[in-house]
Order: C-alpha cells, then structure tokens, then sequence
C-alpha cells in the first residue's frame, strides 16, 4: 500500500468544506468526513473536483507553515527573495500533489475515537479509518493548530504512526543533502513535478 497516497488522501479530506464557527476540532472532523462523501461521489469531472478542493485546501491547511517546516535548517539561510519563490512553488507543489491523489477515493468512513488538547495551540484528534474489502482499518492522527479557536488550521497528519510533514520534510532533506545544500535544485525538483 502506498504511505504517501494513503497520506494525501486524508490530509485532504480534512480540510474539505466546513463552517468556520467549528470550534470543537473533533466536531469539525466529522463534518469535513461527511462534505468529503458528498464531493468524491459526485458525478462532477476529475479537474473539477480538484479545483474545488484545491480552493478549498487554500482556508483550511496552513500551507505557508506546512512548507517552512518541511523545509527545516534550510529555512534560515534563505534570501527574502528565495522565501517568496519557495513558499510559491511549495504552494502549488502541495495543492497538485495532493488533490491529484484524492480522486481515487470514494466514500471513506472514518470514526472520530478521542480528542486530546497538547497546549493552546495545538490538539491531537484520533480516529479510525473503517476496514473494507479492499483496504484494512487505518489508525489516523489529525494535528490541528488551534491558537485561533475561530479557524483551525491543519499543520499535519499522522497515518499508522508516518507523519506527512516529516515525510516530506526528509524528502526536501535528501535533495539538498545530495545538491551541495542549493536551494535552487529543490526548487528545480519543484518545478518539474508541477510542470508535469
């Protein structure tokens, strides 16, 4: 089974449409699970739906910090310049890379198990991804950033213990490691992933 996919898939159905009064990170869950069924089952086209969630993804996960994270040291030796350019390319990398792999599901059904305040600013929701024929039942954590109660905002997903953000955070890693630390063969690497 494919971690990353399995990763995207529910990093984005988090952060389908729901109301922004959602103050209860577990309540805000089960409404986006619930949208979720309804736009992966429509009729609509595949570009469509991707525009929409892409649209979507845009209020709901905190993309910007998502990137400065998976960026990690490499962030503090940036030019205001190369920021701009990287938090552009990461933002466009995310949205594809992301929303591409959605549509390849249908009608999850995920169960919200415990909800657990880490600190103001953050709450760690638990739940359960229902067994079916074709796939086993699914541990998933939801790291909520909370320090606005108003609008929560998604800062990473943690799938049978794989954490989205670290995993891409090595990846970003491993490019620079293998490139003499130049930002610019990452944002090559970014460039032609959403380019193709």
């Amino acid at each position: 089974m494919n971690k990353i996919k399995i990763l995207s898939f529910f990093f984005l159905v988090f952060f389908l449409n729901t109301s922004l009064d959602s103050k209860e990170p577990s309540k805000l869950i089960n409404e986006i699970v619930n949208e979720a069924s309804i736009i992966l089952s429509s009729s609509d086209p595949v570009e469509a739906k991707i525009i929409k969630l892409n649209n979507i993804a845009e209020t709901k996960v905190d993309i910007d910090g998502i990137g400065m994270y998976t960026l990690g040291k490499y962030r503090k030796n940036l030019t205001e310049e190369e920021k701009i350019k990287y938090k552009k390319l990461f933002k466009s990398y995310f949205l594809k890379s992301f929303s591409s792999r959605l549509v390849d599901y249908s009608d999850p059904k995920i169960n919200v198990v415990s909800e657990k305040k880490i600190n103001d600013n953050y709450t760690i929701v638990n739940t359960i991804l229902e067994e079916t024929s074709k796939n086993p039942e699914i541990k998933i954590d939801w790291r909520i950033y909370t320090k606005n109660p108003e609008r929560p905002l998604i800062r990473d997903l943690i799938v049978e213990g794989l954490s989205l953000a670290r995993t891409q955070k090595e990846e970003f890693k491993s490019i620079l490691q293998n490139n003499n630390n130049d930002i610019n063969y990452l944002f090559k690497s970014l460039e032609e992933f959403i380019i193709k």
